[in-house]
């Protein structure tokens, strides 16, 4: 076999492998895209804020759905009651 009878055989399956590398690495790209946006502290700052804000819109505004009035404050209270038992323990440790 010559090497043009060699390279005219695998040259289909070259540029179908090419074209799959092309495609992978564009995939590729637009996931570490998404992910380094999804990672960004500010990002997360401010869905961390938009949803502190939605927290305490569903627990204090009679026109919030029963159930989100229902489960932000049960949020609330778990929240008051680890940080009662935070400052306990700092205290108790204080005193002795």
């Amino acid at each position: 076999m010559s090497e043009d009878e060699a390279t005219r055989i695998t040259t289909p399956k070259i540029t179908e492998l090419e074209a799959e590398v092309v495609v992978s690495r564009g995939q590729l790209a637009s996931t570490v895209d998404a992910l380094a946006e999804r990672l960004d502290p500010r990002v997360q700052k401010d869905k961390l804020v938009a949803d502190g804000k939605r927290l305490v819109f569903d627990a204090t505004d009679a026109a919030a759905l029963p159930e989100d009035r229902s489960r932000a404050r049960k949020i609330f209270a778990v929240a008051g009651g680890v940080a009662a038992l935070v400052v306990a323990g700092i205290v108790r440790k204080v005193t002795r």
